[in-house]
């Protein structure tokens, strides 16, 4: 444990941390969007809520999600801690005549504002939860899942609300995969470029995912 806790302690560490809980997040987003694609059958949630029951209530799958929700969540309060100390110390290192000169040359709007992003990303994932996947999962108030995002996305706020969110989430996640790479030292610069444009693709395919589905709901869909 104490290696753990040195690791932790050093900028290094909490930097490989960090693009360790980033991929693991990407996989996760990946998995989560092409399984809230079942939304867009024409059945009336049918399948939705029978994939929704079974990674929550079948005896074989329920235990191993249960597992993957604690490293999620754990990786998440990792990832959160992780980035606002690496945040604060970049801060505290660079002058700020160097940083107001120079950031604007040397680096994208998305790699000076993950602090921001970040933020919109908590907020918005406070939201989701609440509204989602707590009711769902622990509350047992929402017996039907596709029902309750029908819903909420009737909202044209709350689809906005959502929408907006995702557009940040492109952002923090087009800098953070690229970056990731880079911290587990696999910028080589051959590949590199590959992977700064695998990861722009992938930030837009997810978040585009992610926005359709509201947007669907609020304008396509009409429950009978």
């Amino acid at each position: 444990m104490n290696w753990f806790l040195k690791t932790f302690s050093y900028s290094i560490g909490r930097k490989l941390i960090m693009g360790f809980t980033g991929l693991f997040f990407v996989l996760f987003l990946i998995e989560h969007v092409a399984g809230n694609f079942l939304l867009f059958n024409n059945d009336g949630g049918v399948e939705y809520n029978l994939y929704s029951h079974t990674l929550t209530h079948n005896v074989i799958v329920g235990p191993i999600i249960k597992i993957v929700e604690i490293l999620l969540f754990t990786s998440f309060i990792f990832h959160i801690v992780d980035g606002t100390i690496l945040w604060i110390r970049n801060k505290k290192s660079r002058p700020q005549g160097y940083i107001v000169n120079n950031q604007n040359k040397r680096s994208k709007w998305n790699s000076r504002n993950m602090m921001l992003t970040g933020a919109i990303i908590f907020i918005f994932l406070i939201v989701h939860l609440s509204t989602f996947f707590i009711p769902y999962r622990f509350t047992d108030t929402v017996p039907n899942l596709y029902l309750r995002v029908y819903n909420e996305f009737q909202s044209p706020w709350f689809t906005g609300f959502y929408v907006f969110s995702m557009v940040f989430l492109a952002f923090h996640l087009e800098h953070g995969f690229a970056s990731a790479f880079q911290t587990l030292g696999l910028r080589n610069h051959k590949y590199y470029p590959f992977i700064q444009k695998l990861g722009l693709v992938l930030a837009i395919v997810i978040c585009a995912g992610f926005a359709s589905q509201p947007l669907y709901f609020l304008f396509f869909n009409q429950l009978h």
